[in-house]
């Protein structure tokens, strides 16, 4: 005897395959993200090559950081602002090599912790942080509370540490590195769960079309990728074993 399914389940079915369709590809932009980071990092995470490239001797013999290094540094930050600014106005092609350009950028400036940190630290503290991130965004799919006020706090306390860091890029105090990556786990662990609800949402929206659903997408897998780094390094600078 055939099974009848009323419209209400089958518009059910078919929002759950969405879902699922969705966050595939959400998950897709995030690990190969991360893929090209880490390989990057790995590959050129070396004194010569960080000596060589980042650094130069200045008239006194020291060692100053060269446009180069600033570029590695500073550059992400305005691809993620055209990203996030121009979604609407850029073609999925062009957020998709943007989104490239990020990690190969943000690869090289991570190298920098394979001459700070121990291999094994940096490995043991990669799993930790996919333990943590991989609890939070269960959590934020699961739940049933709404976290939008919950998310306007971490956002305004994200603004706070950004501009510390900046901060402290120049100041180089370690007391106000290890405050600023103590917070920074809350924040990064909670937004995870945040954005992992809004994602929910967009990806169970009927209405949205297939070039939209394509592009949040990308931009979804870009903020967790985001989100996973930073809560990598603010457990590193506080768990790490340095060199």
């Amino acid at each position: 005897m055939n099974q009848i399914i009323d419209d209400s389940s089958f518009e059910s079915i078919q929002a759950k395959t969405a879902a699922r369709q969705f966050f595939g590809k959400v998950y897709a932009f995030m690990f190969g993200a991360l893929l090209i980071t880490g390989v990057i990092a790995y590959q050129y995470g070396t004194i010569d090559f960080i000596t060589s490239h980042f650094f130069a001797e200045d008239a006194r013999g020291m060692l100053k950081p060269t446009i180069l290094y600033y570029v590695v540094l500073f550059a992400p930050i305005g691809v993620a602002l055209l990203m996030q600014t121009m979604i609407n106005r850029f073609s999925f092609g062009v957020l998709f090599l943007l989104f490239a350009a990020y990690s190969v950028l943000l690869g090289f400036g991570l190298s920098t912790i394979f001459i700070r940190f121990t291999a094994a630290s940096i490995a043991g503290t990669f799993f930790a942080t996919a333990g943590a991130f991989g609890v939070m965004a269960v959590m934020g799919y699961v739940t049933k509370a709404d976290l939008t006020k919950f998310g306007s706090l971490l956002y305004m306390a994200f603004i706070g540490i950004f501009i510390a860091g900046i901060v402290n890029f120049f100041m180089q105090s370690e007391m106000m590195g290890y405050v600023i990556s103590c917070i920074g786990v809350f924040v990064f662990t909670g937004l995870t769960a945040y954005h992992m609800q809004k994602l929910k949402e967009y990806a169970l929206n009927a209405q949205a079309t297939e070039d939209e659903k394509n592009k949040m997408a990308l931009l979804g897998g870009f903020t967790l990728y985001v989100l996973f780094i930073n809560l990598f390094l603010s457990l590193l600078n506080l768990f790490g074993s340095r060199e």
